[in-house]
């Protein structure tokens, strides 16, 4: 049966693709069957197979995962009462929520395609950063960070397609602190504070397995919620070797965040759950739902006079169209692209539209500025002496595929090789005492895993420096941890490059502009080393990978000076960035929205993904972003329904 089940998933694939229709599918799988059956050598095949993958067929077609229609342009109205641009973790949730009201109908457009079946498999979640799901996007050059990466440029993954950057994300699901919410209350935005947010987590949710029964959980959402589903003997030593130094056991998720833990992830049973798959999916028979793929939407049309969003203008097949707002144009097309369609519809910094030629609707400093972002460093790595870890080769064997295939389990169930979480404090935080300052992250691999081939490129680690740190141990097993700062305060910026709105804007995370936030990540690093030599570690020999990384070989390796320039070569981001349309009060001067999303100055246009965020906050962004889109979709329905 393995044969068919390949031959199904990858007819399915170029259905999803539309590279094939639905019979040419069939007909795929039927070839392919008789062909791996020949191979082989005599393997029975009868009709009941292919009546077997007949009904697989229209159970993806007719079943709660089916794919959403794509309205063809021809077909779509020339207005809507909402147009929600961006289909990613914010956009599907809002449209979802907009569609429960069936006298309003909603326009959805997204600038990518549908996901398909690989990118349902955890593990290989670096390799489809690779693929035209992700945007692509790379900062300017950085001087004080990314220095070992290619053209000194960080690499910012942004999801292109049905489920945004839930569809190449690493699926962790952390809430953060209430601290985070409280704060952004305070910040003067009422309603945000932790008492009001935390039912929007629990409304989204899930939960799975052992979660089920945790009163900090909640059934009956759409987002599945799940304990990872496989561990590695190294996770177990990363949680034991946490006890030994006298932490606790926690879920995170809970509102305390000291401790350690084994992974939460939106998984449906060992598979990705995308935000697509989760709120868009099962409500595409909708009739007040229009869905639009490969529409890229270039600018918000605004009327000069009224200042009101009158509707978006989009691409599509190399035609420009124009689509009506009735009520409101909703932007969730993230971090980088909403300051973007802003600054394209004349809504930015006065000086610098004017230096594009961009007329100037409502001058709002604050788009494009104030971003954040959670950065760490793969600089720190374990050798060890038993075949427990991650590895390639043993990944991509048809045990673990077959393994996944059947049963939801196994290997690949691993998010991109992260099994386990844990929350300190440093000795240099300037955080509370119930906060930590740095959020570990344990991988039982290293860069080394895979030889090179795929996830340091997904980071965008240079040749030369994979070749002098990590290829000399290309065989062997390793494990590693990413330390990454909670409480940056260093701040960011996206720009224009030009008024084409093709063209990539031009970006900068301004990492460690503060010497403090390097400090603490080098802080983590020296917690991590000590870890490695508890006795749960030293089970397996761990030791740590002393090849200096080029640049840093002329400071003593281990020490804090050495560290902090590995850091600097070796910066990595989670793709956490946010801030760049911050909420707040209109006294605010970089506010860009108010506390219910709105634009400042600007009448039937909000903003609802990660840009809004006022302070970033600790936790793993993809589900803060449904958390807003949850309240935002409230909000808008209480506006509308009066």
């Amino acid at each position: 049966m393995i044969q068919y089940r390949v031959g199904f998933r990858v007819g399915r694939t170029l259905y999803q693709e539309r590279k094939m229709g639905y019979l040419r599918c069939l007909i795929f799988q039927f070839i392919f069957l008789l062909t791996v059956c020949s191979i082989r050598g005599g393997a029975a095949f009868d009709f009941r197979t292919l009546s077997f993958a007949l009904a697989q067929y229209r159970q993806i077609m007719s079943g709660p995962e089916g794919l959403v229609f794509d309205m063809p342009t021809s077909l779509l109205s020339a207005e809507y009462d909402f147009i929600v641009v961006g289909a990613g973790s914010a956009g599907s949730v809002v449209a979802n929520r907009l569609t429960e009201m069936p006298e309003f109908k909603t326009l959805l457009l997204e600038a990518g395609k549908d996901e398909i079946m690989l990118s349902d498999m955890p593990v290989f979640a670096a390799h489809f950063q690779l693929t035209d799901y992700n945007w692509g996007y790379r900062t300017q050059p950085q001087k004080g960070a990314c220095l070992g990466l290619n053209d000194q440029r960080c690499v910012w993954p942004r999801g292109k397609g049905m489920g945004g950057s839930s569809i190449i994300n690493y699926m962790i699901y952390t809430r953060g602190h209430p601290r985070d919410y409280d704060g952004w209350e305070e910040m003067g935005n009422p309603g945000w504070g932790w008492k009001d947010v935390y039912k929007y987590f629990l409304k989204s949710e899930n939960a799975r397995g052992d979660l089920t029964g945790s009163p900090h959980h909640s059934t009956g959402g759409y987002l599945d919620v799940e304990i990872i589903r496989y561990r590695t003997p190294l996770v177990d030593a990363f949680i034991k070797s946490s006890e030994e130094m006298g932490h606790k056991q926690i879920d995170y998720n809970s509102g305390e965040l000291m401790g350690f833990s084994y992974l939460q992830v939106n998984q449906r049973e060992g598979r990705r759950c995308s935000a697509s798959k989760a709120f868009i999916r099962p409500i595409r028979h909708r009739p007040n739902l229009h869905v639009a793929k490969e529409a890229q939407v270039t600018r918000v049309i605004i009327d000069a006079v009224t200042k009101r969003a009158m509707g978006i203008e989009f691409v599509r097949n190399n035609r420009w169209h124009f689509v009506r707002a009735r009520k409101e144009v909703i932007l969730s097309a993230g971090v980088i692209d909403t300051p973007k369609l802003l600054m394209l519809s004349g809504i930015g910094p006065r000086e610098h539209l004017e230096s594009l030629n961009i007329p100037v609707v409502a001058e709002l400093p604050g788009v494009g500025q104030n971003l954040q972002d959670h950065v760490t460093t793969t600089s720190i790595l374990f050798r060890i002496n038993e075949t427990v870890g991650l590895k390639e080769e043993r990944l991509t064997q048809v045990g673990p595929f077959a393994k996944w295939l059947d049963e939801g389990r196994g290997p690949i169930t691993i998010s991109g090789g992260v099994e386990g979480i844990g929350y300190i404090r440093t000795p240099i935080s300037r955080t509370a005492t119930d906060y930590p300052d740095i959020e570990l992250m344990f991988i039982s691999s290293g860069l080394n895993a895979d030889k090179g081939r795929v996830v340091r490129k997904s980071m965008g680690v240079s040749d030369a420096v994979y070749n002098a740190v990590f290829k000399p141990i290309d065989d062997v097993d390793a494990w590693s941890v990413w330390p990454m700062q909670l409480r940056p305060s260093s701040r960011g910026w996206v720009k224009l490059k030009s008024k084409n709105p093709f063209a990539w804007p031009i970006m900068s995370g301004n990492y460690f502009d503060d010497p403090h936030d390097l400090d603490i990540i080098v802080e983590g690093i020296k917690f991590v080393i000590e870890m490695s030599k508890s006795a749960a570690f030293q089970k397996y020999n761990s030791t740590v990978h002393d090849i200096p990384v080029p640049g840093c070989a002329h400071l003593i390796f281990g020490t804090d000076d050495y560290w902090r320039c590995a850091v600097r070569h070796l910066t990595q981001n989670v793709y956490h960035q946010c801030g760049t349309a911050k909420m707040g009060p209109a006294s605010d001067p970089e506010a860009v929205v108010d506390p219910q999303l709105r634009v400042h100055g600007i009448n039937g246009l909000r903003v609802v993904d990660a840009s809004i965020i006022p302070r970033i906050p600790a936790a793993h962004t993809n589900s803060v972003c449904t958390m807003i889109a949850e309240k935002a979709g409230d909000m808008i329905k209480s506006d509308y329904k009066k």
